[in-house]
């Protein structure tokens, strides 16, 4: 039996095949191959765009896949919503759907837009948006290229920005929001009620978010004395509780705790102060909660 995984193919790309690797699946692809190898027999994965991953899940093609929850909204697929992953193309905050016009028009809020023309690739969901506020206008599907299609073509985008920086190096000036998104980890419902699928698709969620959980986050492992360790343990900041565990030698202990990579460089020459010594950093892949 094999279990058909879809990986996003496009901008989303290269951060879930890392997240995968780091998660305990070896993947491997060229650039033009829709079908990656894994060091899995059990698993058949295939790269698809985000865009149509929630479709092909939910009308079987597919048994489970990592795509955003707009893709899900927008296709209006019967999904399993299996794990939310928060991680996006640039950071690890929710990508957003905005209302974007150019800098100098008169438009401050979508009723202003009214009986005029925006442009998209989230019709469905735009379409809603304007519906929930009584606005009739014209919403045309957008290609690609969307900012470049204001004010010439379409009157607005609605377009998807982590930053908004790219909306401004292009003229355009945000005005509202339509909706949020995170990365989902989904999975289909015939195949979700099968016993070895599920246990597959859930070991899978459970590896993934352990990798996602350790980004950012590095191991430290240190040697104290005794009577230091209230001082060191009052410098370390922890997910939980540090390990402390004796040492061979009476009067020692091992301490060994997870912390921030950004806050190491500030933390070890505190952590000496304090008496640790031996202080060795070591990186994460997985962090299993």
């Amino acid at each position: 039996m094999k279990l058909r995984l879809g990986l996003p193919k496009g901008s989303l790309e290269e951060q879930t095949i890392d997240l995968f690797r780091k998660a305990g699946f070896a993947i491997t692809y060229s650039g033009r191959s829709y079908f990656p190898a894994i060091d899995d027999p059990e698993i058949e994965p295939v790269l698809m765009r985000a865009q149509e991953m929630a479709r092909f899940v939910g009308n079987g093609g597919l048994d489970c896949g990592v795509t955003g929850h707009d893709w899900i909204l927008e296709s209006g697929a019967d999904v399993v919503e299996v794990a939310e992953l928060c991680y996006s193309k640039a950071t690890e905050r929710p990508a957003r759907w905005v209302l974007a016009v150019p800098v100098g028009s008169d438009v401050q809020k979508a009723e202003d837009l009214a009986g005029k023309t925006v442009a998209t690739e989230l019709v469905n969901m735009t379409r809603q948006y304007f519906e929930s506020k009584g606005v009739d206008l014209r919403v045309e599907f957008s290609w690609g290229a969307t900012e470049a299609k204001v004010p010439d073509l379409v009157d607005a985008i609605v377009d998807v920005t982590e930053t908004g920086r790219s909306l401004a190096a292009n003229g355009l000036r945000i005005v509202d929001t339509v909706i949020e998104s995170t990365t989902r980890f989904i999975a289909n419902k015939d195949a979700y009620a099968k016993p070895w699928k599920r246990t597959r698709i859930d070991n899978i969620s459970v590896l993934v978010k352990g990798a996602l959980e350790a980004r950012g986050m590095v191991g430290l492992k240190m040697n104290v004395a005794k009577d230091k360790l209230e001082n060191v343990l009052d410098v370390l900041p922890a997910l939980r509780n540090p390990t402390v565990a004796p040492l061979s030698t009476g009067d020692w202990v091992d301490v060994d705790t997870v912390i921030e990579e950004a806050v190491v460089r500030q933390l070890i020459p505190e952590l000496l102060k304090a008496g640790a010594e031996g202080i060795v950093e070591y990186p994460l892949n997985k962090i299993i909660r």
